[in-house]
């Protein structure tokens, strides 16, 4: 149990912390489009790249640095990318979420059919592929999970899997209460220019996890 407790702690240390995949798990949870798919999928993947740490892939990306110098610049390419798209969005201004009176009683509530929206809501697979690249192409991602826990896991011998299991557990808690607990910041984020500051948030959060992703390479 102490081992479970242990992963469980060390995985939401790492998790619990302003990155790319947070900031847009949170926006998808404001803006309830498609959340229980961006949940999944982040969640899984931490499992997977979790597992995969514990099981000895950790070891290959030491023997191998240069895979995550490779990462480093994939993901800085799309977050920047992604960040310029957000201060587009805040620049331009014009999205806003708009609900009956209902919603403005209980935060908590289903978005009614009556509810409305300026943008139209995004189909499913671009979601999907964001939800991928913002964690698949996010070297940090690697380091946390597969190297860090992985070898900290290892320390706990016969046990490790237990280990695993709790670090998973924090994993699936967190990405659960970031998107589905974000829907109570929409009282919040009901006109144009609260979206507009907060697309403008977005997009230095975005390009400065960019910019830092490659000054190590740079630096040599």
């Amino acid at each position: 149990m102490l081992t479970v407790l242990a992963g469980l702690g060390l995985g939401l240390s790492l998790i619990v912390a302003i990155g790319a995949q947070n900031v847009f798990v949170l926006r998808q949870g404001i803006r309830r489009e498609h959340v229980l798919a961006v949940v999944i999928i982040c969640a899984a993947s931490d499992a997977a790249l979790i597992a995969a740490g514990v099981a000895g892939l950790g070891f290959v990306l030491s023997a191998a640095p240069w895979l995550v110098v490779v990462a480093r610049w994939a993901g800085a390419l799309f977050l920047l990318t992604y960040g310029v798209l957000a201060a587009r969005r805040a620049w331009r201004g014009g999205e806003e979420l708009r609900v009956d009176g209902t919603e403005a009683e209980d935060p908590s509530a289903p978005l009614p059919h009556s509810a409305t929206s300026t943008l139209v809501r995004p189909r499913l697979a671009p979601v999907i592929l964001t939800t991928l690249a913002l964690t698949w192409l996010n070297p940090h991602v690697y380091l946390d999970t597969v190297l860090m826990l992985g070898s900290i896991a290892a320390t706990h011998g016969d046990d490790r899997w237990l280990f695993a299991g709790g670090a998973i557990a924090a994993s699936i808690l967190w990405f659960t209460a970031l998107g589905f607990g974000a829907r109570y910041l929409g009282r919040w984020l009901r006109t144009p220019l609260s979206w507009r500051i907060l697309d403008a948030v977005i997009a230095v959060v975005m390009i400065t996890i960019a910019v830092s992703l490659v000054l190590p390479v740079l630096r040599g």
